[in-house]
């Protein structure tokens, strides 16, 4: 539970994690690295699909439209993110956080491992279709655990290193990705190898079922009947003798639709600017590299991913500490400002591969580290126990059944203006949106989560 730092028995110059216990940790740490796995699902596929479209499709199909293709894969994998997070995030307030972890792991795991031996482009797609589907609830199911268990002076903290497990992630999967083409241990098949040794998740599911107890918040909230979706809505909402249904109940309360519409939002700016802009930044790089007559111009692209996920590593890590400082809303506009300000910066003005070792931190600092934290640090913030994971989820996961077409979106307009750089600078128009939306939602600073 949840307590002020006085009935902690702990003073205000005591350090953030005094007081935290090995139940503490042993809850991030599950959540942690189920967020590790997806982070790594997640960039398995943009750095593998080069290499896994010539191998699916025919010569034909590659030379009419290689980065359709691509954009299709992609886009078919975060609409599959889309639906099972909404479906996963509302079940987690009915059925539970630890089960529904537990569950998310298990199948992503498995259906990633049986995506390695795809013999058709169609193949690929159903079954990165499938696989989005089960990691859907995960991240959302992990937040609400980490901000109910976790006390009010570390929860921000925490799930800033929660966040980060998604940066690691990529990062691995940048790093393996880089071992894995230096060394071609499978020819022209190495690709399917990122796929297996993303299964190996699946036999994290029994650490789960061990280390971690159910949510005590949300026991609590179920045995109570306390169906408002925010405090402010209390005094709205009775005792039905049916549980509403969280996803309904979110949009029919008044201050709890305003949120979450204000929130999604946001998070549509943080989707479209990293599926539609960001992961452009390697194949950008990389055709600086060939500009420059770089022989190693894959080479280029790998450092850049990796300084990319470094900086969104580095962003993590602060930024419980940097939103605690500054309050809510100024992190929301110094991170969409700052997302804003390094797009021309790095699709317009950057000119050569070493100065976009620099921009790619930066950028990745901005457009994944900081876009992405707020999301596991704010909205659990703004509701209640009851319908935290389907809140949550709604505004992470909700935004991907619209976000999910930018990615065919941006390989059309590559298409039509004959490069990345007018296709970035026209999309990065979306992170407009965080610039003025921080300015109506509450401000949740030194604020307790709501019970």
């Amino acid at each position: 539970m949840s307590t002020p730092v006085a009935a902690q028995g702990l003073t205000l110059d005591q350090p953030w994690y005094a007081g935290l216990t090995r139940t503490h940790w042993r809850v991030l740490a599950a959540s942690f690295l189920g967020w590790i796995f997806d982070g790594y699902e997640s960039y398995a596929l943009m750095v593998v699909l080069p290499f896994a479209l010539p191998a699916l499709l025919t010569p034909a199909q590659l030379k009419s439209g290689g980065p359709i293709w691509a954009g299709i894969a992609i886009g078919v994998t975060l609409l599959g993110w889309g639906i099972g997070g909404l479906i996963g995030g509302t079940l987690a307030d009915y059925i539970g956080r630890k089960r529904m972890m537990v569950l998310s792991v298990f199948l992503y795991a498995l259906f990633t491992g049986v995506t390695a031996f795809s013999t058709t482009f169609l193949i690929l797609v159903v079954l990165r279709f499938i696989t989005g589907l089960a990691m859907g609830s995960e991240w959302s199911t992990g937040v609400a655990m980490v901000a109910e268990t976790w006390p009010d002076r570390a929860r921000t903290k925490g799930a800033g290193l929660l966040q980060s497990g998604f940066g690691w992630g990529t990062l691995l999967a940048a790093v393996v990705w880089w071992a894995i083409s230096r060394l071609h241990p499978l020819g022209t098949q190495s690709w399917r190898l990122m796929f297996v040794i993303g299964a190996i998740p699946a036999l994290f599911t029994f650490y789960i079922r061990r280390a971690i107890n159910e949510s005590e918040r949300w026991l609590q909230a179920i045995r109570e009947q306390r169906w408002a979706a925010t405090e402010e809505d209390k005094p709205t909402v009775g005792k039905p003798a049916r549980r509403p249904l969280t996803l309904t109940e979110i949009f029919r309360q008044h201050e709890s639709r305003r949120r979450v519409l204000l929130a999604f939002l946001m998070s549509l700016a943080t989707m479209v600017g990293w599926w539609a802009i960001s992961s452009l930044l390697p194949g950008f790089t990389q055709q600086l590299a060939k500009g420059h007559h770089y022989t190693n111009f894959v080479e280029w692209g790998n450092r850049a991913a990796i300084l990319y996920t470094t900086g969104a590593v580095t962003a993590y890590l602060i930024a419980g500490f940097l939103i605690d400082i500054i309050g809510r809303r100024n992190f929301l506009f110094f991170t969409y400002a700052g997302a804003l300000i390094l797009t021309p910066i790095t699709y317009v003005w950057t000119h050569s591969v070493e100065a976009m070792m620099l921009v790619a931190f930066v950028n990745g600092f901005f457009t994944l580290g900081l876009a992405y934290s707020w999301m596991a640090i704010y909205p659990v913030e703004l509701f209640t126990s009851s319908v935290r994971s389907t809140a949550s989820s709604f505004i992470f996961n909700g935004t991907r059944l619209i976000a999910w077409t930018f990615p065919i979106i941006a390989a059309t307009l590559i298409k039509k203006f004959g490069g990345i750089s007018h296709a970035a600078m026209t999309l990065g128009m979306i992170y407009i949106l965080g610039l003025f939306v921080p300015w109506f939602v509450p401000e949740t600073k030194g604020k307790p989560l709501p019970e």
